[in-house]
This record gives C-alpha cells, structure tokens and sequence, in this order.
C-alpha cells in the first residue's frame, strides 16, 4: 500500500523541513519539500493529514532486556508485550541482549534468543550478545556471531559470580572484537568493591532500597569506566559504555574522546529524570527504582544533559528491564540486594526526551539524533534505519507536540504492575506509528501483529575513526 504523509514538519538530525512524505510498500518512495509544492498530483492509495505534527524516523531502541533471566527471575516484558509497548512510544527497532551462561556457547544463546524473538515482535528486532564466559571457545564464536549479524559484545565489570569478567578475560575479548571490527559494551562498574559495601551495609542492618544506591558510587562507576577505556586502548577495541549515570564517568568518557579514542557511552531517562530520592521512598517503594547503576543525587543530572549536548553522550536507550512490584521486586524485603535490578521504560523514551526539548536540554534534531539517527549509525542499521529518507525502511512516527497525556500503570502497555512515572504529565504525543510502511499504532489503538517484526543483521559501527 502507498501512504501520502501531508502537512507535517519532517524532523531529522540535521533539521526540520515542511515536507511530504511518500512511502510505497515497506520503504520510503518519496520526500517532497512543500516550499517547492512538488508534491501536486501525486496519488497514493491513502493519505494522511498531519497538519501540526512532527514526522519522524521511528526511535531505535538499543538497549533492552526482554524475557532476560536475572536473581531467580524473569524481566517481566516478554518479546511480544515489549515490542507492542515499543511501538506505543514511538520506537520501531529494538536491539535486545542474548544472555550467554557460564558453561554454554555464543551460538547456542543467539539460537535461544531467536527462538524466543521469532514471530513474537511487533517492530524490528537485532541482538547483542551478552559474553560472560570467555574462553577459546566464546572468543572463536565472536567471530561467527559477527558473521551471523550480531557485532556488538556487551561484558561485565560488575556483578562477580554472575557475569564479571576479570580485566585479563575482558582485554581477550577486546582483542578478538578488534580483530573483527567488533564494538565492546561494557557494564562499568567496580563489582569486586561493591560486592564489599554491600555486605557491610547488610551486616550493618542497612536494607532498605536506598543502600543500593549507597553501596554502588558514583566513584566505582567512573573507575570502573577509566579501567575499560584503558583497556580498550590497549586492544584498540572501539568501546560503547552502556547507561552511564555519573558525572565522573562522563568526564572519562570526554577526556578519551577529546583524545580520539573510539569510546562511545548512552545514558536512559531514568538517570536524566529521577534520582536517589526516589530509591529512599519510603514503605518499600523504593525497590521500584532499583537497577545498576543506581539513580544518583541530582546534581549528576544537568552533567549528563550537558554531555548529551556536546555528543560525550552519543545515545539515549532505556536500559528496559521490568520486574513486577508484587512477587519479584519484593524478593528484596529485608535485604536489598536481593531485589531484581531493573526499570520499565520502552515506552515513555522519546516522550521523556521530547521533554527534555520542552525543558530546553536539547534541540528538535539532537532529539531524533540521540533516540534514531545514532543508534542506527552506531549499530550498522543507517540508512536502512533512522532517517526520513528515500530507500529507507518506512519507520516514521508521527508526533504531536501540543497532545497531552499522563503517564501512569492504568494506561500504559509494559508488561509490569508499576509506572516509574506515575503521574507526570508531558506534552507531546505519538499519534501514529509505522514499521516498514505498516500501521502498528494509529488514534489509540494497536493495528499491528505479532509476527510483523524481523530479525536486523547489523553492519559495523559507521562512527569509527
């Protein structure tokens, strides 16, 4: 089917136009500027009036945990559920991480992960692949993965006896991405002291929630992110930091970027938004905001809107991860560190961000540019992804930026018992959602299926230097 988009401001990451677009089949046919009425005459089997909205590539997710194994438990949002919730929010791609567990083989976890992803996703889909066990083995498959479509090879200097890696296994692993082209994400965090403040604070009968976050800080994460952009340096390995939270790591992040290095790293809503305020809410409802790296004082806030701004921070993902209230973050009572760590928030990225742009953070195009156009480039999907343009996929959200809506567990569609925005009011709305020139979202209901989504083999990073 042929879609005429009429009367809309197209929003890319290098500006905003007043354009047309045409879409034909799964693809972009046409973009027409409107100053030049080049889009007189032009027909299509259904057109669409977006007079007043946004139109814009659809937001690509690159970090997400459906489905993912975690203390005994489950992330609550299955492949189906998560991606439908995605498309809610306006996001059309979603990069999810395969769990490889000690003892198993790379290639066997991405057969698992497709298994669970295969005829389940509402948009498009691709795979890290988590390595928690380096050996000969693991470091000849990251070979086959890569040839398979999954480029990127997220480790661990956080949580020992689960996924840690020593620093001699992590510079293995640099090494053979390196050797490939891969990129390394790295969960910066010093484990080994944490895992020490930890026992303290519960020996000293510290076990609220908020001791999460006290007994992760802020400095463990800037070490721990210094030790990796080292590491990578070493190896020449081009190295992603994933949900950076504090100040101290985004000026490591800077200073090896300033030096030409090939460090990237994301930050999520959560950290642009709430804070350890929220982790010391009392009667428990603090477990809500646990995840790893903990929400920090306010103060690291405006440190990572700022690097977002200067491109120090290149990406914003949600680092989406849900536990229920009820039965999963309440394993945790009386001891926090047995509460699942992870957040909801597929769904409400872009609106965040966009008020992010309301607030004056960012600009219209460093909004597509960190939600879309980046993620795509980093991630070897561009120009199939993240932009408005003629060949590309028809993944176009429309926006509407006067809407108002209250965000809230009654109304949104995460597979989870909580909002961590319960309340908040934005302006700013998707009004429809297309993948691949497919109707998934349109005026408040969901019009896609669950086998609509495919798998995205992935290129290599486009932003290395």
């Amino acid at each position: 089917m042929s879609i005429l988009i009429s009367g809309g401001t197209v929003v890319s990451a290098s500006g905003t136009l007043d354009a047309d677009v045409l879409v034909d089949g799964e693809k972009i046919a046409a973009v027409f500027p409107r100053r030049a009425n080049t889009a007189t005459g032009v027909t299509a089997d259904r057109v669409i009036d977006v007079t007043g909205k946004y139109v814009l590539p659809g937001g690509i997710d690159v970090h997400t945990h459906m489905e993912m194994p975690f203390g005994g438990t489950f992330s609550a949002d299955t492949f189906e559920t998560g991606t439908r919730a995605a498309a809610w929010g306006g996001t059309t791609t979603i990069i999810d991480f395969a769990v490889q567990a000690k003892g198993t083989s790379l290639l066997a976890t991405l057969d698992k992960w497709h298994a669970k992803a295969d005829g389940n996703c509402a948009i498009d889909y691709g795979f890290h692949m988590i390595v928690s066990d380096v050996n000969d083995t693991t470091l000849k498959e990251m070979d086959a993965c890569v040839a398979a479509g999954v480029n990127s090879f997220k480790m661990f200097m956080a949580y020992p006896g689960v996924f840690y890696a020593t620093d001699g296994e992590i510079l293995l692993a640099m090494q053979q991405a390196a050797r490939a082209g891969a990129t390394v994400m790295m969960h910066a965090e010093n484990g080994i002291a944490i895992d020490q403040l930890v026992a303290q604070a519960l020996a000293a009968g510290r076990t609220d929630p908020v001791y999460h976050g006290l007994s992760r800080p802020p400095e463990l994460e800037g070490e721990a992110t210094s030790r990796a952009i080292t590491l990578a340096k070493v190896a020449d390995c081009p190295l992603y930091i994933v949900h950076l939270s504090a100040s101290q790591a985004l000026q490591a992040v800077a200073e090896a970027r300033d030096g030409g290095q090939n460090v990237f790293a994301e930050t999520c809503p959560q950290y642009l938004f709430l804070s350890i305020d929220d982790l010391a809410r009392p009667e428990f409802e603090g477990s809500k905001f646990v995840c790893s790296p903990p929400l920090r004082p306010k103060s690291h806030q405006d440190s990572l809107w700022r690097g977002l701004r200067t491109n120090d921070l290149s990406v914003v993902s949600t680092d989406h991860c849900p536990f229920c209230f009820k039965d999963q973050k309440e394993m945790g009572r009386g001891d926090f560190s047995k509460i699942p760590n992870g957040m909801p928030g597929v769904e409400h990225r872009m609106d965040l961000l966009h008020a992010g742009v309301a607030a004056g953070h960012l600009t219209l195009p460093r909004w597509v540019e960190v939600a879309s156009t980046t993620p795509a480039r980093m991630f070897g999907l561009y120009p199939r992804k993240g932009a408005i343009a003629v060949g590309s996929d028809a993944d176009i959200v429309i926006y509407d930026p006067q809407a108002r809506h209250t965000l809230s567990v009654q109304t949104h569609h995460m597979n989870v018992d909580y909002s961590a925005y319960e309340g908040w009011e934005l302006t700013g709305q998707v009004v429809t959602t297309l993948s691949r020139g497919s109707i998934v979202i349109e005026d408040g209901e969901y019009k896609g299926t669950a086998s609509h989504g495919t798998f995205l083999a992935r290129g290599l990073n486009q932003y290395l230097v």
